[in-house]
């Protein structure tokens, strides 16, 4: 990990570093949306693109609207499975 993402992100560089250090960087790349960038909850989280081993010339980034319309799905997955209701369609 890069200083200046230990520096822009302190809270998340040591979430960033154990999780490269477990699967890899290629593994935090596929699933950052769904496993670290949810933290922005709690703390700043950088957006994929400035993680130090991104490279847009092999890796994507998902856009403001698709990162929305994916938490929006998997809340109403959440409320589907807290209330036992069955999807729309």
């Amino acid at each position: 990990m890069t200083e200046s993402l230990e520096e822009d992100y302190p809270e998340a560089a040591p979430y960033i570093q154990q999780t490269v250090a477990e699967h890899g960087e290629d593994w935090v790349l596929e699933h950052y949306y769904e496993e670290l960038y949810p933290l922005g909850v709690l703390m700043d989280m950088p957006e994929k693109d400035e993680l130090p081993f991104y490279d847009d010339t092999e890796h994507e980034t998902m856009t403001e609207d698709e990162r929305v319309e994916m938490y929006q799905a998997w809340s109403k997955y959440r409320e589907n499975l807290h209330t036992g209701a069955k999807p729309d369609g």
